[in-house]
């Protein structure tokens, strides 16, 4: 295999890790709860140490990948993963978890600045949307199996107390392999784009008082707080209403949850193709919000289809709201980049509320809060004003490109 090919199997590894261990939070949320004996409060803080650390280090590691190159900034990020997953395994009481959580938090937010100007730089421009899409769809998979191989580990185990811990035990393994794998591999140099500089603190200062960047910024939150409040209480909820399995039908609910969300990508990117961006927002987003009434009031049956349907639809939100916020403004595109990044901490932020909800108001009136961050969401297609539109194309002049007909032409 060519060193290009080597490094890009390398990125699409390390995509599938990260995936796979942000991923687990979700079908162990009921268990950690059973095992520490949390409120749904003190849960909350689970998914709250992980996605915090997301928001704090996006811009600082945006910072050290201009400084110090990939190659310090991989190592660095795995470093802080092998330090998390090596307190939560040994020593897994409830405030190291939380602690190791974010540590871990830290070393996946940096891996995630690091993998995309590496992707570019690797590839090379001209295939980096190809390299890109691929990076996603392994990041889906990873998603799907995540909570499969779970659900079989504790399935397997005579009994589930602190059975979960292996899982952090085996991510010690991995962590040092690819530290190692980092060590021989030869990692090329990045030269950051303009939209990749971090930018200095005069650009922040300038979009950050204006209103359209706020909004955005909101947007952004509202979008990963809804994600993670669904993808992180889904099993507790599906076990609390209507009994089924955390390690079943839970876990199964939570995998198929991302497997659709791959899937609604690939339709969001022929949907895009054809209607305006701000469109398409609007019409998922009126789907989630049915099925969401759909899953926290129907029967069960209804219910432990409607929550992984959700994946499908939330698929296009992110990267429509990031991409509409970036052709909103004609400069300092790397900076507002490291702004959107830190709104990730609404996925610390949401499922910490509705846990908190939850024990006072009962899940199923706390889980309402999501109604309120997809109408925000919704609320994007309305105000939205980019410069730049995304480009479509006529669907009947499509199918008859393709098919040869063409309207007479006097």
């Amino acid at each position: 295999m060519t060193r290009r090919g080597l490094i890009i199997l390398y990125i699409m590894v390390v995509w599938f890790v990260i995936s796979f261990v942000t991923n687990l939070i979700g079908p162990l949320m009921p268990i950690i709860i059973d095992d520490f004996q949390l409120s749904l409060g003190m849960a909350g803080f689970l998914p709250f140490s992980f996605f915090l650390a997301y928001g704090l280090i996006s811009i600082p590691a945006g910072a050290l990948v201009e400084a110090r190159g990939p190659r310090t900034t991989l190592f660095a990020a795995f470093g802080f993963n092998l330090v998390g997953c090596l307190a939560i395994a040994l020593y897994p009481v409830y405030a190291v978890v939380i602690a190791g959580l974010f540590v871990i938090g830290l070393g996946m937010a940096m891996l995630q600045v690091v993998i995309n100007p590496l992707t570019r730089a690797t590839g090379g421009e001209g295939h980096f949307a190809f390299f890109s899409v691929m990076g996603q769809l392994v990041f889906g998979l990873a998603s799907y199996v995540s909570p499969m191989i779970f659900s079989v580990l504790m399935n397997q185990a005579a009994h589930h107390g602190f059975v979960w811990v292996q899982f952090y035990q085996a991510f010690l393994v991995v962590f040092v392999l690819l530290i190692a794998i980092t060590g021989t591999l030869r990692i090329p140099r990045v030269e950051l784009t303009d939209e990749e500089r971090s930018g200095g603190w005069a650009a922040y200062r300038e979009l950050l008082g204006q209103r359209p960047v706020q909004l955005f910024f909101l947007g952004i939150v509202a979008y990963v707080g809804t994600e993670q409040s669904l993808a992180n209480w889904m099993s507790q909820f599906l076990s609390t209403y209507h009994h089924f399995s955390p390690t079943r039908e839970g876990a199964h609910a939570v995998g198929l949850f991302w497997g659709l969300m791959s899937i609604g990508c690939l339709l969001g990117l022929v949907l895009l193709k054809l209607f305006d961006a701000k469109v398409v927002l609007a019409g998922f987003t009126i789907c989630a919000l049915v099925l969401l009434g759909l899953a926290l009031y129907g029967p069960a049956n209804v219910a432990l289809l409607a929550f992984p349907a959700l994946g499908f639809f939330l698929s296009v939100m992110y990267s429509i709201i990031f991409s509409t916020a970036l052709n909103s403004v004609s400069r300092h595109h790397g900076a507002f980049s490291g702004i959107l990044c830190t709104g990730i901490l609404g996925g610390a932020i949401v499922p910490l509320l509705v846990g908190i909800l939850g024990d006072h108001l009962g899940l199923r009136t706390a889980l309402l809060t999501v109604f309120v961050t997809l109408s925000f969401i919704l609320s994007v297609s309305w105000w939205a004003r980019p410069l730049v539109r995304n480009q479509t194309v006529d669907l009947l002049d499509l199918i008859r490109s393709r098919t040869g007909s063409y309207p007479n032409r006097s």
